[in-house]
């Protein structure tokens, strides 16, 4: 990068990834378009939700937010997320 064909070739590198990511970022785009259009689910789904009932029914039996996050197998900020739905 101390010459200017250094410079050069960088900057074409960058140009390269820069229109990588562009080309990415909307084939995604596309995809999720298609995915709303045909009534299709995308992303992750909502774990917390399905299981929110015994979430809460684990948390009123004195279960930590910790012991319930491993029972289900699933994170602890999704327990935390499932308790404050239900009191607010």
């Amino acid at each position: 990068m101390s010459t200017p064909s250094g410079r050069a070739l960088v900057g074409m590198l960058s140009v390269f990834a820069e229109f990588e990511r562009d080309l990415l970022r909307e084939r995604v785009r596309a995809r999720i378009a298609v995915a709303k259009e045909r009534g299709k689910p995308f992303g992750r789904p909502a774990i917390a939700r399905a299981m929110s009932e015994k979430i809460e029914r684990l948390f009123a039996e004195g279960a930590s937010k910790r012991q319930i996050s491993q029972r289900l197998g699933i994170a602890r900020s999704s327990v935390l997320r499932a308790i404050r739905g239900a009191k607010g």
